[in-house]
């Protein structure tokens, strides 16, 4: 990687401002507080699955510790897939469709997967679940760090590490204490179902954010000014 040295400025205001400054541009720009909003739900609901896998392997899937590998492993190829579809991309153009796909895509596979009994189609299923748990959070970091400016990106990207260190932990009390009243199937499937209404809710975001997104993709050359009113037309189906 060919980078060019920055100039840096050192800030003269205290540590405290720069927070304060941070958090009234996260709160206030409304692309960064959707998805990050949208990553801190998923963490919360969708991420938590991995605690319970231990009892899909033993008591609903009747395996031992082999089985548990393998559906370690099959979330991890879903994983290792969609970071190589990620890297693949030419653009962050149509990242945020790819955002709302890949949440419904973690929430359809949670559910399908707490209502399987046989070993085969779980494993399938974990493929999808890792694919689309790794897709919405390797998607709502290129999209914070290619939005935000030079100067914010160190405190936007803190709140994105906020976001899952914060909501993660709590997600698998949450996950542990509903496993243990209504059981780990029913409690995933109520995951899965919660992930859905995430994507459903980005589905009527999305609109809005990229009226915002789409000048400042145009500022830093993703969409040439000549093309945007022809974009605009198309700009549906890919941002």
């Amino acid at each position: 990687m060919r980078i060019t040295p920055l100039n840096i400025h050192r800030n003269a205001a205290s540590m405290l401002e720069q927070m304060r400054e941070g958090w009234d541009y996260v709160r206030t720009f409304r692309p960064i507080r959707t998805i990050l909003l949208l990553f801190s739900l998923i963490s919360l609901m969708g991420y938590p699955y991995a605690v319970l896998l231990p009892i899909f392997a033993g008591q609903v899937l009747h395996g031992g510790a082999y089985t548990l590998g393998w559906l370690t492993a099959a979330s991890g190829i879903g994983a290792l897939v969609s970071g190589l579809s990620l890297a693949a991309r030419k653009s962050v153009l149509g990242l945020t469709r790819m955002s709302q796909i890949a949440v419904a895509m973690l929430g359809g596979g949670l559910i399908l997967f707490g209502l399987s009994r046989v070993l085969w189609l779980s494993l399938v299923l974990m493929v999808f679940v890792g694919f689309g748990l790794m897709q919405g959070a390797s998607v709502a970091n290129t999209i914070v760090q290619s939005l935000v400016p030079e100067d914010k990106r160190a405190r936007v990207m803190s709140y994105y590490t906020m976001a899952f260190f914060g909501a993660a932990p709590f997600g698998s009390l949450l996950a542990g204490a509903l496993a243990h009243r209504i059981g780990a199937p029913h409690t995933v499937i109520l995951a899965g179902a919660f992930c859905v209404a995430c994507s459903l809710w980005f589905t009527f975001e999305l609109p809005k954010i990229r009226a915002v997104m789409r000048p400042i993709y145009e500022e830093i050359g993703l969409l040439p000014a000549r093309d945007i009113d022809l974009i605009s037309d198309v700009e549906e189906a890919v941002v």
